[in-house]
């Protein structure tokens, strides 16, 4: 099966497509970091960097006679709880899944998979939802959706993403049930990665030890040496912060009187100065330099790698750009083994 990547980003749904034997064929990013990233990781596949709504289907037709899946999570700012703003019609980027519907309007893929954050079921009372799930239908789609949460199929992260899965021929493609009861934990996930400092800017290090657990080992693959050890240089006075809040705390477990610099200290969002807990998934990895997520034992924020392995990309896997495109890059990714349980479903009818 051949595959074709819209709104690729650094590439986590291409990851896990090609982890399911998906020959990913082209894909489409603006970002030119996300696109270098994309790359770099992904030398086989023919990388259209420019805004899609330039792009005609020709393009990114291939006319291979195999079986074809297009896949792609148009922009999902304006959907995200967190983003109360911009979450309505008014918002120009809501409106690039029309897009995504025209692609499959041209090139009649034989499977479809539309991802999103599970905001998109919120916002203006789902019409946005209805757009696509109506406007794959009219195509000859048979649809199913549904929110999975990463933690259920092997990423260390509580991670809920809503996913369309379709087929041109009257298949209906089941979505993936959990994978696991016990989920992966951030000791798990972080405990061989070299300590560091805040701003620590040695982009390749040496493993601190061992691999201890099993979802580490299956992240190195036998390297010896990573790279994106990349930390943001935090102030004195946020690093004084960070030794007040517990594992699993947030800026509530600040001093007040060292938070005077916040105009109204109660309109903090519970991801604001959260220190990871070692024995539970990850929260959300969004723009976790934004959120100030705090390493669970080190009063720092979280290195490029760190937040990479809570999202289950291999630690081959390399971000390109400077840290703060990194860090965009990371979080705004599909974990690759959460995209892997969606493709696995699609590839047992080829």
């Amino acid at each position: 099966m051949i595959g074709f990547d819209l709104f690729s980003g650094a590439g986590g749904m291409s990851l896990g497509a090609q982890m399911c034997g998906i020959r990913v064929t082209v894909a489409v990013e603006a970002d030119p970091h996300a696109a270098a990233t994309y790359v770099h990781n992904h030398p086989g596949v023919r990388m259209l960097n420019k805004d899609i709504r330039k792009i005609k289907a020709m393009e990114v037709a291939d006319h291979d006679a195999q079986p074809s899946v297009l896949f792609g999570g148009p922009p999902c700012q304006g959907f995200s709880t967190s983003n109360q703003r911009t979450r309505s019609s008014a918002n120009p980027t809501n409106w690039l899944f029309l897009e995504y519907l025209r692609f499959a309007r041209d090139l009649r893929p034989d499977f479809v998979v539309f991802e999103n954050v599970k905001g998109i079921l919120e916002t203006e009372g789902a019409s946005f939802l209805d757009h696509v799930l109506n406007g794959l239908s009219d195509l000859g789609y048979t649809l199913s959706y549904d929110v999975l949460n990463s933690k259920d199929f092997g990423v260390p992260q509580n991670r809920s993403r809503l996913f369309v899965i379709g087929s041109l021929h009257g298949i209906s493609v089941n979505i993936p049930e959990p994978a696991t009861s016990i989920p992966v934990t951030v000791r798990e996930a972080l405990s061989d990665l070299p300590d560091l400092e805040t701003g620590a800017s040695q982009d390749v290090l040496p493993y601190k030890s061992e691999s201890k657990s099993e979802y580490a080992r299956n992240m190195r693959g036998g390297l010896k040496k990573s790279a994106n050890h990349l930390v943001t240089r935090n102030a004195p006075h946020i690093i004084d912060r960070y030794r007040h809040i517990p594992q699993g705390g947030n800026w509530e477990d600040i001093p007040e009187c060292m938070m005077d610099n916040y105009a109204d200290r109660s309109r903090c969002h519970t991801g604001i100065y959260h220190r990871l807990k070692e024995t539970e998934p990850s929260v959300v990895i969004g723009n976790f330099r934004k959120n100030m997520l705090v390493h669970p034992r080190q009063h720092r924020g979280l290195s490029v790698r760190e937040a990479a392995r809570l999202q289950s990309f291999p630690d081959s896997f390399e971000f390109k750009g400077s840290i703060g495109f990194q860090q965009q890059q990371v979080g705004n990714a599909v974990p690759p083994l959460l995209a892997k349980a969606v493709f696995e479903k699609i590839m047992q009818h080829c």
